[in-house]
């Protein structure tokens, strides 16, 4: 009867061992390497720098590092150059030397690197080509991958196929295109009844980093799905669609499209003299010009009528309004949807003889304003083209 005791503390006593192993094992995923980020080395190339600082620690102790600088190829220069650094970790120092990607100039680099608590203070010297930056950068905090990423995310809210044209612009198109078929795909645009974004030519950092940029074009609504088409299928193309233009939807109507087409096209006469004549009632002024812009679909309607401002010179407000007019979305639809803007304002001297010549002064305009009152124009086009309005608050017509 004594044996059986006996066996069981022979078999704890056999565990025990065991079980102490089991509590000095480390917990998983501790102790293992850890990548952390700098987004930032103060002063580098004047402020004008972009900087990622990507580290692979074991603890504290740095393992690997690389910097990824991205900067102005010229002083005051939007065109930018890069360089990715390996850098070789010696103690407290980072050094590495490797080519810029654009210009291919000779980079060296050599930091210190110091922590004190939480932050981060590096010091020493970038060289590309014959340009020695001095680094003194203190202060630094990292970011873990998860914040780094979320600090990354970047969208050019390009919709291939919105539903409708409630949240992107009908006259308004962005084609993602890879940096090294950027050029061609340009070049192809040449003749094109479409206007080119000279802001979206610039390649930026972030663009760089993801070896692609975002084109943003102006095209007539009734051609863009033309574009589309063309830019879809041309090389180096990875995204294309509608994004954010000049429609405001606080600005904009809905109305039926069966008296305002002629056949298949949008009778844009009949709906020029139309804007024209509503407009010259609420705004009590004369109808001076109507035009069509042949690459955006854009109308600009220029109206006339005496200024307030001194009475006995004569003088003449113009005011001229855009609009644009669209199918409510791709393709065909019953619907058409007209956006008109709030009216520009200038004054000149139009009556006979010697002129006065005058300029506009902008600068005592007050940031933000509202824009002038435009005497229920919007409402008033609403009525005459049996149209309805945008609810911003339920997110529909009524």
């Amino acid at each position: 009867m004594r044996a059986l005791p006996l066996l069981l503390l022979g078999l704890v006593a056999a565990s025990a061992p065991a079980v102490a192993q089991m509590k000095l094992q480390p917990r998983a995923g501790t102790g293992g390497p850890e990548t952390r980020y700098f987004t930032a080395l103060d002063g580098l190339m004047e402020g004008n720098a972009d900087v990622i600082l990507k580290e692979t620690r074991q603890g504290k102790t740095v393992t690997a590092a690389v910097l990824d600088v991205c900067y102005p190829a010229q002083k005051g220069s939007d065109r930018k150059d890069r360089f990715i650094a390996n850098l070789t970790v010696n103690g407290q120092t980072l050094s590495g030397s490797t080519q810029s990607v654009a210009d291919k100039q000779p980079v060296a680099v050599k930091l210190t690197r110091k922590q004190t608590g939480d932050t981060f203070e590096f010091r020493g010297q970038i060289t590309i080509g014959q340009n020695v930056t001095e680094v003194a950068s203190s202060d630094n905090s990292d970011l873990s991958e998860r914040e780094f990423q979320d600090n990354q995310a970047t969208d050019d809210a390009i919709t291939a196929q919105p539903k409708d044209f409630t949240d992107v612009s009908p006259e308004s198109v962005g084609v993602r295109v890879k940096l090294e078929s950027a050029a061609d795909f340009l070049k192809s645009l040449k003749g094109d009844a479409v206007e080119v974004s000279t802001s979206s030519l610039a390649v930026t950092c972030d663009a760089m980093r993801a070896g692609e940029q975002t084109i943003n074009l102006t095209v007539d609504p009734e051609h863009a799905a033309t574009l589309l088409t063309k830019a879809k299928s041309a090389p180096g193309v990875t995204a294309a669609g509608w994004t954010s233009g000049v429609i405001e939807m606080d600005r904009t109507i809905r109305f039926p499209a069966a008296d305002w087409r002629d056949g298949d096209k949008i009778n844009r006469d009949k709906i020029a003299t139309t804007i024209s004549s509503v407009l010259a009632k609420t705004l009590s002024a004369k109808p001076a010009s109507a035009s069509w812009n042949a690459n955006t679909g854009k109308l600009k309607l220029i109206l006339k009528r005496p200024s307030p401002i001194y009475p006995s010179l004569g003088l003449t407000e113009n005011l001229e309004i855009t609009a644009l007019v669209s199918p409510e979305k791709p393709g065909s639809s019953d619907r058409l949807i007209l956006w008109v803007s709030s009216p520009v304002t200038t004054t000149t001297d139009d009556s006979a003889g010697a002129k006065l010549t005058l300029t506009e002064d902008t600068g005592s305009d007050e940031e933000g304003g509202e824009p002038k009152d435009d005497n229920g124009s919007i409402d008033a086009l609403i009525k005459e083209f049996k149209g309805q309005r945008w609810d911003a608050d339920k997110s529909l017509w009524r």
